[in-house]
Order: C-alpha cells, then structure tokens, then sequence
C-alpha cells in the first residue's frame, strides 16, 4: 500500500530486562529460540503488504542492525524498504527525549516518502495484528488518530495509558499511567489501555509534532502529551485489537508486554504450553527471522543416560548428549553435556552446559559456559550473592558469563 509508512519505535533501552539488555537493545533481545523481540512488529507489516518501513534505532543499536541488515534486507524493489535509522540529532546533540520527540526527528524522512497514513508501532511486544484491519477502522472513521487498545485487568492497567471510548468507537478520556485507572463502564475489574500503536493522518501528525516541539512545557511523549491535546477534537477513535483476526488461528487474540524478566520468562512458558494460545507453526502468517545456516538439531544418548527432551524447543546447531530437557527453550548452537537435567529455563544460544549440571527456572544469555557439576536455580538464597534473581526466583546469567570455573 503506497500511501502507507510504518514507523518502528525500536530504542528502546530495556532497564528492566536487565542483565539481558547490558549489550543489546530491548527490540533485539533474543525470544522463543529463533526469534528477536523486533521480529513480532515487522512480521505484523510484513504480513499485512505494508513493506516502506523505517525503523528508529538509540540505545546500543549494533546487534539490531546486524540483524536488520542479515534477516530484513529488502532491497531492488522499488518503493518497498525496511530501513535502520539512527537517531539523527538534527535538533542538537542529544537522544529522543520522548516517543513523539523520536518521530520529529525524522520529520524529514516522513515528509520525503510523502504518506496519506502513517503507522507507528512499537516494538517490544509478542503478539500478531494484521494492521490493515486496523488501517480499515482508521479510513471507515475517517479519523485523525486511531489508537489500538485491549482489555487488561485493573491491576496491571496502571503501567499503561488508559482510555475511555463511546459507543461509535470515539475517545472520550485519556490517562498516561495512572495511579488509579478508571475500569471499563460494567466491567469492574478490566481497563481499556493503549498498546502503543498508532494511525495517523500523515499532514496531521506533522503539524502536531511541529507544535509539540515548540512547546517548552511537553514531554515529547504520545501518551503525555499528543494524544490528551488531540482527543477533545472528537477525530481520535479506538481499535478493539480483541477484533482483530488472524487467518488460521482462533479468535483468542494474544499480547504481551515483555517488559520484565518475569513477563519474558512467562512468555516463553506460553509458548511451551498445550495448544499455545501463540503459535510459531501457523502458514497463513508465517514469522520471519533471520536463521543462520546452521546443521539441524542433534541428540545422542551417552553411558550416563538417555536423551529426553519435553515440552521444550530446540533450536538449529544445537548438541544434546544423555541429558533431560523439560519445558525449556535452547537457542541455536546449544550444546549440552551428559546427565544435565535442565527445567523450565531459557537459552539464548550459544551456551556450553557441562555435564551433570541442574537448572532450575534459568535464563542463560549468550556464549555462557557452565561448569560441569554446577547447580543453579536450585539454592536461591546462594544464588541471589552471585547472579542477577528476579523477584520471582528467575535466575539470569548474563552474556559470555563463566560460571562454576
């Protein structure tokens, strides 16, 4: 669609997700074996045609490049491009002080590919969306701004923007983070929130951020300061993302914000679960990546035992030798010794595990070796004095870690 231009907010820095964002940003922090975080998003344009893409990259950007580069590379078709773009600062020296600061900045690159829409999306999340269902919305409204929303329990809702809607769809209210968000009218204990994602009409989303950018009092931010200023308007609409469907799946719509080590580590266990409300196997909306050229998946019996592998994901390169493997995810060229018997834990590739090891509810970051004999996830209290353990007892082990030598 050439009236289309997708704008991929991908720098984000990831505190939260720490240890695993020391080195990487959070868009390209590894997830389900195969895949990255930015992977989700650009699937999602991909899939629904809608191929001129900018993606806008800050924070230690050089592993998401890498994979840009190896994994998204559309290049000598005209008119379609999926490309990195590095903050500018074409404003000063400085970074992207807020999400609509981050789309100013690159005003210019908007204006040049001359969009009648403009998407932008964040990149961070595990979820499918055919966009154009939502473009569709935006046109049939004939709105300013839509903005995607779905239901979330009151509890959580406070870490979200959350939105008040009429019957035809039309925002009503906005809160950016409240401390006690309003539930939807009837329905006490969920909220309307904002994923994040946003339609714009292109000539109107300029002359908004050049607004926003003279103003000394904004925060620069969509949620802060864009979307409460244009609302009162009666032009800003709300998509149902629980509407949106996806061919081949049931009609359960799924999303998660992996914005914690206990939602990233949740997330990968949904994908081991039966009939997995997120599926990696569905044709219709096949999920791109970039797959390094890699032997398959080997496993071996040794004198110490047999291999046995369940409920688990093993990817590409990968060696198993005489060990147990119960709902884990091994990323590529994951190399386990003998007599380890590994439980709900998260290899990102690369990770040598002598033998006899035990792991327990862990997650190992890339080209990590562990100790034969070592156990870990086992002896919290022990573990809290040498690795990074989550509030929920998730156990990190950061990237190219020796542990147990």
């Amino acid at each position: 669609m050439a009236g289309v231009l997708g704008m991929i907010l991908a720098g984000g820095e990831g505190s939260r997700l720490r240890p695993l964002t020391e080195s990487r940003s959070k868009p390209s922090v590894p997830f389900g074996g195969s895949y990255r975080l930015i992977d989700f998003a650009l699937n999602n344009f991909i899939n629904a045609d809608l191929m001129r893409i900018y993606v806008l990259t800050q924070f230690k950007s050089q592993s998401l490049f890498h994979h840009l580069k190896k994994g998204w590379n559309i290049s000598g078709i005209t008119d379609r491009f999926i490309d990195p773009i590095p903050a500018q600062m074409r404003t000063g020296k400085r970074w992207y002080e807020g999400t609509a600061d981050a789309i100013y900045q690159n005003l210019r690159f908007m204006e040049l590919a001359e969009p009648d829409h403009v998407c932008i999306f964040g990149s961070d999340h595990i979820y499918k969306m055919d966009i154009k269902q939502m473009l569709t919305f935006h046109q049939e409204k004939q709105a300013s701004l839509t903005v995607s929303a779905l239901r979330m329990p009151l509890s959580e809702a406070s870490q979200f923007g959350v939105i008040e809607v009429d019957e035809e769809g039309r925002m009503i209210g906005f809160e950016e983070k409240p401390a006690n968000p309003k539930s939807i009218p009837g329905d006490p204990e969920h909220a309307l929130v904002s994923m994040g994602n946003y339609i714009f009409e292109a000539q109107k989303l300029f002359a908004e951020l050049i607004e926003d950018a003279d103003n000394p009092e904004s925060t620069h931010d969509f949620g802060h300061d864009i979307i409460p200023k244009m609302y009162p308007n009666g032009d800003v609409y709300v998509y149902d993302f629980s509407l949106n469907t996806i061919p081949g799946e049931k009609e359960e719509v799924y999303w998660r914000d992996v914005g914690t080590i206990e939602a990233y580590w949740e997330a990968h266990m949904d994908l081991l679960g039966k009939d997995s409300a997120f599926s990696l196997y569905n044709r219709k909306w096949p999920l791109h990546t970039y797959y390094p050229p890699l032997p398959p998946a080997t496993f071996t019996d040794s004198v110490n035992g047999r291999v046995q592998i369940i409920d688990s994901l093993v990817c590409n390169g990968s060696y198993v030798r005489g060990s147990r493997i119960e709902k884990s995810v091994l990323g590529f060229r994951s190399n386990i010794a003998s007599a380890c018997d590994i439980s709900e834990c998260i290899l990102l590739g690369d990770v040598k595990v002598g033998e006899g090891c035990v792991l327990r509810r862990v997650i190992i970051d890339k080209d990590a070796d562990i100790a034969p004999g070592t156990q870990i996830g086992v002896n919290l209290t022990e573990d809290k004095k040498l690795y990074h353990v989550s509030e929920n007892g998730i156990v990190v082990i950061p990237k190219g870690a020796r542990v147990g030598y």
